[in-house]
């Protein structure tokens, strides 16, 4: 039974967005979609959890339209996806947002607001622009369970938390530790080293350098009779200087003595340093006793003399003078030591040590038994000489017993309070002097410096603040990730990493240089480290769950040490949300509860906090409240691991670790089988983005604008997913233009003339054998697109499937079925032959619909309900409750679709080279000659020989073979790929090139290499190798594309150009029909001018013409009555067309 296709006055695809999703959700279709599944295999989906704090960007679409599009993909596949929303709550990006919003910083926390107040606040500030993140995800059918989403603050996923820190305790794999760690003073707190490996937390920077004179006590004799001797260190952070406890040289470096002149003050100096490193201070044309004579301060170039020499061991034990007596240090310092680290790739050979500011500074100064310079604050804290705010500690902020025993004040007063880095202090710019140049002017005035300049390097900085970090002494707790290290290396060789090259570069080479994980974080809004001590620290206890931490309240109230359970509401083994709300697991709660140790002592919680990626990586766990609830689901494989994730390329040391880290020391086993890495979206010209550039693109009204579907298919058929986007809002009106306006185009067609022909749907189908040839080729081409699309997306490669369904659309489809096919739609009856176009079309048009529904949903489900809507209940009739398609091999005919790719590629050149000489197809040629090389391209081009005559125009095609003569080939090698190869006889390779015959020219092409023999050597000359063209012959032109040549003879005779003028005037005519509104099934009379062309013509087309045109009679006339005007060969000649009536 046939029905309407809906019609439409025009594409407009924003429309179409708001209209189909209002239906999605009067249907409820996402629910409607997972219970179709109900009892289907799992394809388990995790949603990294962004924080809602922040407006979602442009490149939000990106990343989750590359969710949606596999998870739509496999739900059409036969999986049930189950895709649960989450949202990051916790650390650095929320606390900085609020300490802004209100005007505080970290020190402020606890004294002009409290820690709950402020924790408050930051629950708040977390779920800012929850609203907008919903409808972004609406607006773009992402379809995700926004409605019950896992919460990184809930009490249930902390429990979550603490019970995986519990399993890595209990493998030792959780210890606390004193060391040296990458702290951001802007943000208050240590950074682990995923955090520091973000992208972009290294930037170069120009800063203060200077190379440091240490005046050498006791010298050797050698050393004496020229000025005062000095070590000679560089470093690149002089404000570390103040800190200096030792120098370090390579025990096997080759050290020299040199008398020269200190180069800003002309003093003589002795200096000692690496050889090697030598010339990069003093000039090599300036040595011996005489250069030094003749020296005179101020000259640029400084002479030398080596007075001796030294292995790096034998300066081991040499004391030297404090550089910068601010602070003595509590312990021995100032000698040479040996480390070997140092090297001579620049600086002077031997390193400055500041133990308290390095860490391999503070590991080779306690091998030599080396003291640090610390002090003591006025709450009795060991701190180094900068404190937790970047500052050099002001003298009222230090214990005071410590200031008269260890500060010489008067030194030290002027520069107390000073911020080593300039970013650090918020009335600094860029312009005022830095520490770094204050103490090496200082140092200048003191002759204790040889060279001051700026120095680009690589520093990190914090990937919150974007301010630079120091390296700093924390006492810390770690998990022992490099005992893992070897398992989550094996591990990831099972990943499926899109690109490979992220897996075993960026991910595999970091985690091959794995670090222990810096867990501890100095912050207030975050998960609590689960972990309480005595105070003596002999005593701990790891708590994994919350009924055991009420247990725990219950010990303590019962031994005196809390007076009431704060949490006596509260009813442990209950897992209602109603339950979990009586409690609350953050500061400064769990801060308030003491525990029993097992001695009978109290234990205090540590005050730390743990790592925000953490929270995020423990998600395949916490999302279901493991092991508390859901279990078996997890332990059944059912939601663990994923199948496949997706996120930005700045996860891949964040997410994408702690996830694959927590589920390698946890469960032994990956957390994720494949994951696309995506790149970065740029502005078309390459910057990244931000409101401060002005060249940020707003979601919001770019959906508005275009509709989702051509801004996701753009996103994803531009490049692939892992490769940066330059976004150019030009290239998504391109996509719907030549995509999505295409494919309307086509299906308006259809519709257009099934209405007209009553086209049934349901009829019984034409045997694939009794269709025409074009209905099998693009029938094969059909279901060899599946075939390629399914692979696509089951390989996660979205830019060759959307490249492939545009490219079927556009060129196969409409460009040459429809095209071609287009009189069968205008035959008058339903015969089997219309039949079989309607049939094919409608079956194509289908088809396509699916293959399109995950990258665009939207246009793609009205599509098929256009369709399919009158087959069906119209609420059971979306494409997203559709199965994927499946080919049908016995339709795939591999030899027809060349045939038809031939003729495609030989009517394009034709096309091309009417074009470059000016002759419009409507002109007929004469002759097309083919060069052969093989019998398989003639016999793949045989059968679509009259299809190409009729497509370009041509009388004749004629096959001629290299014998013939008839087309003289040329041969150009490809220097590219010869060149290596053959790199010291290219020029002989070349002349010899150039010089082949025909016949060997057309081995190459028959075989696909030829065997020479060049200036004594084997040479293979394969196909790639060269370039094989011919050129124009007199009254011809030629074309070449790969192996196939073509010759377009361009003669015009009388007989072709009067036909030409024939089918000039027919489209002319057919044009005044459209513009006069005239129906296709209208007949008409022409009435055209007495003219000699004209005469010529119509002698003998006018049959020809008439029945084009649906004229009853074609006459001429000189006294017509013109009802309008047509141009013809440059003339503009009157006609009278009517309508019969």
């Amino acid at each position: 039974m046939s029905f309407k296709f809906p019609e439409y006055e025009g594409l407009n695809l924003s429309g179409i967005n708001k209209s189909v999703l209002q239906r999605w959700q009067d249907e409820h279709l996402f629910d409607r979609s997972l219970q179709l599944r109900e009892g289907a295999p799992s394809f388990v989906f995790y949603e990294g959890p962004p924080s809602a704090n922040g407006m979602p960007g442009i490149h939000h679409v990106m990343a989750r339209s590359i969710k949606d599009i596999f998870c739509r993909y496999k739900t059409m596949k036969g999986y049930r996806v189950d895709r649960k929303a989450g949202w990051d709550t916790h650390g650095l990006p929320v606390e900085l947002g609020v300490e802004k919003a209100l005007g505080i910083t970290k020190e402020d926390i606890g004294k002009k607001i409290s820690v709950d107040e402020y924790n408050a606040a930051c629950r708040r500030e977390v779920m800012k622009y929850t609203q907008e993140w919903e409808e972004l995800t609406r607006q773009m059918g992402y379809w995700v369970d926004m409605k019950h989403p896992y919460i990184t603050y809930d009490n249930r996923y902390i429990e979550t938390l603490w019970w995986l820190l519990g399993q890595i305790y209990q493998k030792g794999l959780l210890y606390k530790g004193f060391t040296i760690q990458p702290y951001s003073p802007a943000a208050g707190t240590g950074l682990s080293s995923h955090e520091l490996n973000q992208p972009g937390a290294y930037r170069d920077v120009k800063d203060t350098t200077c190379v440091a004179l240490f005046s050498i006590l006791d010298p050797k004799a050698e050393l004496l009779g020229h000025g005062t001797p000095y070590f000679m260190a560089w470093t690149t952070t002089p404000w570390t200087l103040p800190s200096n406890t030792a120098l370090c040289v390579g025990p096997e470096i080759d050290y020299v003595a040199v008398r020269t002149f200190n180069p800003y003050s002309g003093e003589p100096i002795t200096v000692v340093l690496a050889e090697q490193l030598l010339h990069s201070f003093v000039s090599a044309e300036h040595e011996g006793e005489e250069a030094l004579a003749a020296y005179q301060p101020g000259d640029k170039k400084l002479p030398y003399l080596i007075v001796a020499r030294y292995k790096g061991q034998e300066l081991v034990g040499t004391r030297y003078e404090q550089l910068l007596p601010w602070m003595r240090p509590d312990g021995e310092a100032f000698r040479v030591i040996a480390g070997d680290f140092v090297s001579t790739t620049d600086g002077t050979g031997i390193v400055h040590i500041a133990p308290t500011f390095g860490a391999d500074d503070s590991k080779v100064a306690k091998a030599a038994g080396m003291a640090g310079l610390t002090v003591l604050d006025r709450e009795g804290n060991i701190r180094p000489m900068v404190d937790m705010q970047g500052r050099l500690y002001p003298l009222e902020h230090l214990d005071e017993q410590f200031v008269r025993d260890f500060v010489n004040v008067d030194l030290y007063k002027e520069y107390a309070g000073r911020f080593v880095k300039n970013a650090y202090d918020d009335t600094l710019g860029d312009d005022d002097e830095t520490l770094d140049v204050t103490i090496a002017l200082l140092l200048k005035g003191q002759g204790k410096v040889f060279r001051i300049e700026k120095h680009v390097h690589s520093y990190p900085h914090c990937w919150r603040t974007d301010k630079p970090v120091l390296y700093y002494p924390l006492d810390s707790w770690f998990i022992r990730s490099t005992a893992c290290r070897e398992e989550m290396m094996r591990l990831n060789e099972t990943i499926n990493w899109k690109p490979e090259s992220t897996g075993t570069g960026r991910f595999g080479k970091w985690l091959e240089n794995l670090q222990d994980w810096n867990l501890s974080r100095s912050r207030y809004w975050g998960t609590p480290l689960p972990i309480w001590r005595t105070e003596d620290g002999k005593e701990e206890r790891c708590i994994t769950s919350v009924a055991e931490l009420y247990a725990g309240i219950e010990e303590a109230v019962a031994a005196g040490f809390m007076a009431e359970n704060p949490w006596k509401d509260f009813e442990p083994g209950v897992y209602t949300e109603e339950n979990y709300q009586k409690i609350d697991l953050h500061r400064p709660y769990v801060d308030d509860i003491i525990l029993v140790s097992p001695s009978g002592k109290p234990m205090r919680r540590e005050s730390d906090l743990i790592d925000v990626w953490f929270d995020s990586g423990a998600m395949p766990y916490a999302q279901v409240h493991y092991p508390f609830e859901n279990k078996e689901l997890l332990d059944s494989g059912r939601v663990f691991p994923a199948d496949f994730i997706a996120e930005g390329v700045d996860q891949t040391r964040g997410w994408f670790f702690t996830l694959h880290a927590i589920a390698t020391m946890v469960s032994g086993t990956n957390s994720y089988k494949a994951v696309i890495s995506n790149g970065l979206v740029l502005d078309k010209n390459g910057n990244k983005m931000s409101k401060r550039l002005g060249n940020a693109v707003d979601p919001f009204a770019t959906i508005e604008q275009y509709g989702s579907d051509p801004l996701r298919w753009y996103m994803i058929s531009n490049s692939s997913p892992w490769d940066n986007l330059k976004f150019d809002l030009e290239g998504i009106d391109e996509v719907r233009r030549k995509f999505f306006a295409t494919l309307y185009n086509t299906y308006q067609f259809f519709a257009l003339y099934a209405n007209l022909d009553g086209f049934d749907t349901e009829a019984p189908q034409v045997a694939l054998s009794e269709r025409a040839e074009i209905d099998r080729w693009i029938l094969s081409s059909l279901n060899s697109l599946i075939l390629e699309v399914d692979s696509d997306l089951n390989d996660y490669e979205p830019t060759r499937a959307a490249r492939a369904i545009s490219d079927f659309v556009s060129e196969q489809l409409s460009n040459w079925y429809v095209r071609l096919s287009r009189r069968r739609f205008w035959a008058g009856e339903m015969t089997t032959d219309k039949l079989a176009a309607y049939q094919t079309l409608y079956s194509c048009l289908v088809t396509v619909a699916k293959l399109m529904a995950p990258i665009a949903p939207f246009y793609a489900d009205q599509l098929y309900r256009d369709l399919v809507s009158g087959r069906a209940d119209a609420t059971e009739s979306s494409v997203h409750l559709a199965n994927f398609p499946v080919a049908d091999r016995s339709c795939i005919n591999s030899s027809l679709e060349r045939s038809m790719a031939l003729a495609q590629s030989i009517c394009s050149m034709v096309l091309a080279l009417r074009r470059k000489v000016s002759i419009k197809v409507r002109q007929p040629l004469q002759h097309l000659l083919i060069p052969i090389v093989n019998e398989e391209d003639k016999l793949a081009i045989e059968p679509v020989v009259p299809l190409i005559l009729s497509e370009v125009n041509v009388k004749e095609l004629k096959f001629v073979s290299d014998g013939d003569g008839v087309l003289v080939k040329k041969i150009r090698p490809d220097f590219k790929r010869l060149g290596p190869r053959y790199g010291k006889i290219m020029k002989a390779i070349a002349a010899t090139v150039a010089e082949l015959s025909q016949e060997q020219i057309s081995t190459i092409e028959r075989t696909g290499s030829l065997q020479l023999t060049i200036a004594d050597t084997p040479v293979v000359i394969e196909r790639e190798d060269v370039d094989i063209y011919s050129e124009d012959i007199p009254g011809w032109l030629v074309a070449n594309e790969g192996t196939l040549t073509i010759a377009l003879d361009i003669t015009l005779t009388e007989e072709l150009r009067l036909e030409g003028t024939a089918r000039e005037l027919i489209n002319r005519i057919q044009n005044l029909r459209k513009q006069s509104g005239y129906e296709v099934s209208d007949r008409i009379t022409i009435v055209l001018p007495e003219d000699d062309e004209l005469t010529r013509v119509l002698a003998v087309y006018t049959s020809y013409i008439a029945k084009e045109v649906q004229a009853d009679s074609l006459t001429q006339s000189a006294s017509l009555k013109p009802t309008a005007e047509l141009e013809l060969d440059d003339k503009q000649l009157p006609i009278a067309i009517q309508r019969v009536n």
